[in-house]
């Protein structure tokens, strides 16, 4: 199973940056290129351990996902229940530790390919799409953890 990830420190506590991690709505589109729409499902209004939600990439990809661990200021983490045609299995983790001059943020994904006969072509290719997303996503993080607006937000 593939694993991709990128990591990067940025100037705030690990708190805000997890608070960050989580914004939603305007605020989390100011910064994450790769979300075009993102909701909690459910009846949810916050994000939780078995949590589920719905996100559409900025391609119009889409899928659900479940939070399998949500432990503020440290780590989230989750896998996709319904998603593209192509995933086998997709899941995530991001980590945020104390680190000189801010935090650092390490994001990693896991995946597998379907159908099996293709899987070896599509994960390799996978692989480097989904790091150049990740490596993307990332940087507007590293720009939101800058960004006033951003910032006043997770801080109200």
């Amino acid at each position: 199973m593939p694993v991709v990830s990128a990591e990067a420190v940025v100037p705030v506590d690990p708190a805000t940056a997890f608070a960050v991690s989580q914004t939603t709505g305007a605020i989390r589109r100011r910064w994450d290129p790769f979300i075009s729409e993102q909701h909690f499902l459910d009846g949810a209004d916050a994000a939780a351990k078995g949590v589920r939600t719905f996100t559409r990439q900025r391609l119009g990809l889409s899928m659900v996902s479940r939070y399998v661990s949500y432990a503020p200021p440290t780590n989230v983490g989750m896998v996709m229940e319904r998603g593209p045609w192509f995933f086998t299995k997709l899941g995530g983790g991001w980590r945020f530790t104390e680190a000189p001059g801010g935090t650092l943020a390490v994001w990693k994904y896991n995946f597998s390919c379907r159908p099996a006969w293709l899987a070896p072509i599509a994960e390799w290719i996978g692989a480097r799409v989904l790091g150049h997303e990740i490596r993307r996503r990332l940087a507007g993080f590293v720009r939101g953890c800058s960004d006033a607006e951003v910032l006043a937000a997770v801080r109200r």
